[in-house]
Formats: C-alpha cells, sequence, structure tokens
C-alpha cells in the first residue's frame, strides 16, 4: 500500500479508542447540485446482458427508462481489460437512443491495482460521474477498528484518483457478512472524506434486511455521502424450515418506499437510480426461448416496476 498507516493515522487525529470519527460530524449540504436531470432512472445492466450494446440501448429506450448503470468488472457488460474499447461503444449506443450513462459498476476496491485507474480514465472521459466500488469484508484475524483503519488507506487514495477524473466512488452497503451491512461501520469509514468524490449507493432492499424498521437512522447518518440509490425489493419467505429472503417486483415486498423516498426528499437527493431486478425475467434453462422471447420478458417486468417507481416519485417534486 502506497499510503503507510502511521503517516494516515498522525493525519485523521483518531480517538483513543482507534475509530476514525473525525469531528463526528454530519454534513447537510445539497446533494448532486447541478445534476443534469432529477432522479434519472437507469437499469442495472446486468439484467439486460443477455443483449449486446445496440440491443441493450434499444430495449432500454423502449422500456422508457433514462439511462443504464453499466457494468464495469470481470464478467460484465464491460470486462475491465477492455474498458478504454468497449465503454465507449457501449455509451455511444445508449447515446444514439437518447439515454444516458450517468453511472457504472465496477469491483474497484485496490486502488494500486493498474485497472483502477484504466477505468475510472476512461470513464471520466465518456462524462461517465458515478462508480460503484467493489466489497470489502471484516478479516477474522483483526479487530473491527483495525479493518476500518486499512479501509480508510484504501478510500484514501481512491479519493485522490476520484479527484483527478472528476469522478464519485460509491460503496454499496449488502445485506450479510459485507463489511458496510450495518451501515454505521460505513458512516465510521467515510467520515471526514469529500462526499462530492466517495461516498455510499444507498441500496434500500439492503438496507431493510438487516435493519428492520431502523433504516431510517442509517439513511439519516449517511444522507451527505449518498449520490447514488439502488432500489429493488424483497420478502422473508420459510423454506425447507429456513427463513430466506426472495426478491421479488417492486412493491410486491417489505420494503417501504412510501418513507424511502419521503426521507430521499427530505435530505435533498436528486441523482441517478439504479433500478434492480434480482428476480428471475425468464427461465434461463429453457432454450426454447428466442432472444425476442427473453427481451420482450424483460420488457414486461422493467415496465412494471418503472411504473411503480414513477408512481412512488410523483409527489416528491
Amino acid at each position: 500500500m502506497k499510503h503507510s498507516r502511521r503517516s494516515f493515522i498522525q493525519k485523521s487525529a483518531l480517538t483513543g479508542i482507534g475509530f476514525p470519527f473525525i469531528g463526528l460530524s454530519i454534513t447537510k449540504t445539497p446533494i448532486n447540485p447541478g445534476s443534469p436531470k432529477k432522479c434519472p432512472y437507469c437499469i442495472f445492466s446486468k439484467h439486460l446482458q443477455f443483449l449486446n450494446y445496440e440491443d441493450m440501448a434499444d430495449t432500454i429506450a423502449e422500456a422508457g427508462l433514462d439511462g443504464a448503470d453499466l457494468t464495469v468488472r470481470p464478467g460484465g457488460h464491460v470486462l475491465p481489460e477492455n474498458v478504454e474499447k468497449d465503454l465507449p461503444m457501449a455509451v455511444e449506443a445508449l447515446q444514439k437512443n437518447g439515454l444516458d450513462a450517468p453511472m457504472i459498476t465496477t469491483a474497484i476496491n485496490d486502488p494500486d491495482d493498474p485497472v483502477t485507474e484504466r477505468i475510472l480514465k476512461t470513464a471520466g472521459e465518456q462524462g461517465i460521474r458515478y462508480y460503484r466500488m467493489g466489497y470489502f469484508r471484516y478479516n477474522n484475524g483483526k479487530e473491527i477498528n483495525e479493518t476500518i483503519l486499512d479501509l480508510r488507506l484504501i478510500i484514501t487514495a481512491l479519493e485522490e484518483m476520484n479527484k483527478k477524473y472528476n469522478i464519485h466512488g460509491a460503496y454499496q452497503n449488502h445485506a450479510g457478512n459485507y463489511f458496510g451491512a450495518p451501515v454505521w461501520d460505513l458512516w465510521i469509514l467515510l467520515n471526514g472524506f469529500d462526499p462530492h468524490y466517495v461516498g455510499c449507493q444507498y441500496d434500500i432492499r439492503h438496507a431493510t434486511v438487516e435493519g428492520g424498521t431502523s433504516w431510517p437512522l442509517g439513511l439519516k447518518l449517511l444522507q451527505s455521502y449518498i449520490r447514488t440509490i439502488v432500489v429493488k425489493d424483497f420478502r422473508w419467505e420459510k423454506i425447507n424450515g429456513s427463513w430466506q429472503t426472495v426478491n421479488v417486483p417492486l412493491g410486491e415486498g417489505m420494503v417501504d418506499f412510501t418513507r424511502f423516498f419521503g426521507l430521499l426528499k427530505e435530505v435533498g437527493f436528486s441523482g441517478p437510480i439504479s433500478m434492480h431486478f434480482e428476480y428471475p425475467f425468464f427461465d434461463e434453462k429453457d432454450t426454447a426461448l428466442s432472444l425476442e422471447q427473453k427481451r420482450r420478458k424483460a420488457l414486461e417486468y422493467i415496465r412494471k416496476d418503472l411504473a411503480f417507481l414513477k408512481s412512488k416519485l410523483a409527489g416528491r417534486d
């Protein structure tokens, strides 16, 4: 790691217990100032990876969306090793359909990996202003505060790189054994950094899984760092004697979207919305389905969720 822990700790003025509560301040500056379009609806392109760039863009336009959250990661729509060639091609396909590419999803979690700067440089050149980072996990061999200190070194380096390419890097809160699942540790990680360049891609589905009815507290805590959001829904079901989360279309699960968007309005959120469809559009094992049949089935679900989402946002303005 290029940044030594010793110099970082000296600069950070950590508290006696080792947590970086720099000033314990919660900034309430306007979120996404100057955003060209308020809350553009984008689809997480993972769900359309059975289509090429042109067909993907055609489908997104036909669905009535504003753009795409492009996957630029191993196995994604754009492979990291081909980013200089393929990302401009994907963006061009979207733009030809009058669509935007405000955000990408990456596996970036190492500022020293050569592909990290290649992705950020190319994204910046394409006018992309937001990217999602890769995930972090706790190391069972270390104390929790040690892990946070190590991760702050990584965020320090990524913040510098993000400033260079004028892009915001966001960490998604993900339910389960992930760093940031309870979101309070995510705020400890981010507090003191510039929210224009690093922050949180807030996922209400995962926040509800982990936070039950207390998730609004975490949202308010992180409010200044939230520049992009994820929308999807789920419900708990008992399967083979075990309670499990089951992904469902928007409005059919446990997420309180009315309260969620009400709180986002209060904190002034106006950034891109990444729509995720973790439930299946079609049976992927059905070899009888043609590419066009798969595309039409995807369109049906996308339009349904988009109509629900627009109905919930109608009263915001």
